[in-house]
């Protein structure tokens, strides 16, 4: 069978993502910020949010293409403040097509016996309930809109337990991970696709928080944010038939079983 450039075998082209409405949470440094300017360079319109106006107005200068990426401070731990984001959302963009939930923190004090209870609580409201509120917001604008595409940034933490990461990281991205698969199942009949994503180790700001950075050596030999970018980017262009409920990323030396 003769296959034409750029089509597969039935004669599909792969879908056009440009124009398609997006936010992206935790978008103004590391693994947010590389998926906002992969998708940027795809023709969608982006929007970033994150709690740092300063670091966004930055990050969103990154992109010189067009149209460019705007900017929202919200912190999504407050749902009151992801009301207001999703009400501006809908102001400049009409709605959103795709959500990625890239927001997340951990804590220097990680180990269960030293952890602060309000570092556990700060932890939990961000990266867990922060998906929630944004979720909370933007699956009845996809269910009314007739679809949409969710994806969630956890981490392997999020489905193996791992001492590195610390208890309330862990807990806090379980959460997220069973957030994610639960509303997944609910939504699928609205073609709402929801893909949890599983990180390994990325070379990102967020590293500044361990108890012990990582030398430089290592540092080299991480993902970094445009491989997950590059992930995501595939995800909005499959076939709305095609859903990918979980992935898995990791670097070459980490291993996952």
């Amino acid at each position: 069978m003769n296959y034409l450039p750029g089509r597969n075998r039935f004669g599909e082209k792969p879908m056009d993502i440009s124009g398609k409405r997006v936010l992206v949470t935790g978008g103004g440094s590391g693994v947010g910020l590389g998926i906002a300017l992969g998708l940027a360079e795809e023709g969608c319109r982006v929007v970033i949010s994150g709690r740092n106006e300063d670091k966004l107005e930055a990050a969103a200068a990154e992109f010189k293409g067009e149209p460019g990426i705007q900017i929202r401070a919200c912190d999504v731990g407050d749902r009151d403040d992801v009301k207001a984001l999703f009400a501006w959302v809908e102001e400049n963009l009409g709605g959103i097509d795709i959500l990625v939930n890239s927001a997340g923190v951990n804590t220097a004090n990680r180990r269960f016996d030293v952890l602060d209870p309000a570092d556990w609580d700060k932890l939990m409201q961000i990266n867990a309930t922060g998906a929630f509120n944004t979720m909370y917001c933007a699956v009845p604008w996809m269910r009314e809109q007739g679809g949409g595409l969710i994806v969630n940034i956890s981490s392997i933490a999020g489905k193996r337990g791992a001492e590195l990461a610390g208890p309330a990281y862990c807990a806090s991205k379980f959460a997220m991970t069973a957030l994610g698969t639960a509303v997944g199942l609910e939504e699928r009949e609205n073609n709402i696709h929801i893909t949890n994503v599983y990180p390994g180790e990325v070379n990102t700001p967020i590293l500044a928080e361990r108890p012990v950075p990582p030398p430089p050596e290592k540092l080299e030999k991480m993902l970094l944010p445009e491989d997950i970018a590059s992930m995501v980017v595939a995800l909005a262009k499959l076939h709305p038939r095609a859903l990918v409920n979980e992935l898995v990323i990791t670097p070459l030396y980490q291993g996952y079983a």
